[in-house]
């Protein structure tokens, strides 16, 4: 049951136009699928902290999503408040090769903004659908990079409303991990280290690796991308084309026929068709290869 005097205290902090209630999480993550979330803010960095006070004085559990582009929402929502770091933190400042983003920010637009300044680094980025802050938390990286690569700090605040500052080798950056979740951080803002180089030369790479994308992964269905990590010594798409999973389909949910390691939204999907399908391809993996693939999708919320 909704709250009242909390959405009414989130107004007073927030304002209207970035206070939303019962808002269907299919419009905010890349799947185009989930119910409805109980509140939905949209602060600024500065707006975050007075936003969990109130969620403490409250007790009502909290969230933070990006650009939603590795996120599964239940078809029943989400009870408690999803705060989205988006348009209200996304400013990008390039000071030499110094490059410091706000979490909100588009990893594929900061990394053709270091592209206009002549800075290399970020092409692997380039197409990465994410948020900065989702890129930290993840360690994403795509064609041989990551940003355990380039990052050199990232200023967080924490569940009791501390701001603090972790240098690189604090992150504990792995392979699509990193400290932060477990630690329930929030990312504000990430600085990198980038190259001088010459401009055109990057431009060109990041349209090779557009290419690329756009000839081998199905970008023009709803997904969240590679739907599993990368098994060591293995190819999750090999594995799952290799069990006779190509265009396996559970509802609208299919293992897609153009790339076999993601998993789309082909045909009005619910959130309980992807989950089955995914667990299905674990499944199905395992019997024949001995292998259980890790989802790189979260799931999140009631399904």
């Amino acid at each position: 049951m909704l709250n009242e005097i909390f959405a009414e205290q989130l107004r007073k902090i927030l304002g209207e136009e970035q206070c939303f209630i019962q808002e269907p999480m299919s419009r905010h993550i890349t799947f185009r699928v989930g119910g409805p979330a109980d509140y939905y803010v949209r602060p600024t960095g500065q707006q975050i902290r007075p936003v969990l006070a109130l969620c403490r004085q409250f007790e009502i559990p909290w969230m933070v999503k990006g650009n939603g582009s590795n996120l599964l929402v239940g078809d029943r929502g989400i009870r408690g408040l999803v705060i989205e770091l988006g348009k209200m933190a996304e400013t990008v400042t390039l000071e030499g090769t110094l490059v410091r983003a706000e979490a909100g920010a588009l990893l594929s637009a900061v990394a053709w903004q270091a592209a206009r300044q002549g800075l290399t680094g970020m092409e692997f980025a380039s197409g990465i659908p994410g948020s900065m802050g989702g890129a930290v938390v993840m360690n994403a990286g795509a064609y041989g990079g990551e940003m355990k690569q380039i990052l050199e700090r990232v200023t967080v605040l924490t569940e009791e409303g501390e701001e603090k500052t972790l240098e690189l080798q604090e992150l504990d950056l792995g392979y699509r991990h990193s400290c932060i979740p477990e630690n329930r951080y929030i990312v504000l803002e990430a600085e990198l280290r980038l190259q001088k180089g010459d401009e055109e030369a990057i431009r060109q790479r990041m349209e090779e690796l557009r290419a690329q994308r756009t000839g081998k992964q199905p970008l023009e269905y709803p997904s969240a991308g590679s739907t599993f990590k990368r098994p060591e010594g293995y190819f999750a798409g090999k594995l799952i084309q290799d069990a006779g999973l190509r265009g396996y389909q559970v509802g609208g949910a299919q293992v897609s026929e153009k790339h076999c390691g993601f998993v789309i939204n082909r045909d009005q999907a619910t959130a309980g068709d992807i989950r089955q399908l995914i667990r299905d391809v674990q499944d199905r993996v395992e019997a024949q290869s001995g292998v259980r693939l890790e989802p790189e999708v979260r799931f999140t919320g009631e399904f």
